[in-house]
């Protein structure tokens, strides 16, 4: 199996990202869900967590599951 991660889907996670309402949250799964990956949440996360490297995106507001933010990063809910 070769390496499912290329620009193209990382800018459809990014783009996905980068419509979250001011506010709002959205999960791992559910942004999986809408680029037509729905098994693929931690593979949004992995992109998430190198999000810096393409740009500005409001990653501050994607949680798990449970609505919990990232571990390890204590500024996401002050965000």
């Amino acid at each position: 199996m070769g390496n499912i991660m290329n620009d193209n889907l990382i800018y459809e996670i990014l783009s996905v990202v980068e419509e979250i309402p001011c506010g709002r949250v959205a999960s791992y799964g559910q942004i999986a869900r809408l680029i037509g990956r729905d098994k693929n949440s931690r593979l949004v996360g992995k992109v998430l967590g190198r999000a810096e490297f393409y740009g500005d995106f409001p990653c501050h507001r994607v949680v798990n599951s449970s609505g919990r933010t990232a571990p390890g990063w204590t500024e996401q809910r002050s965000l």
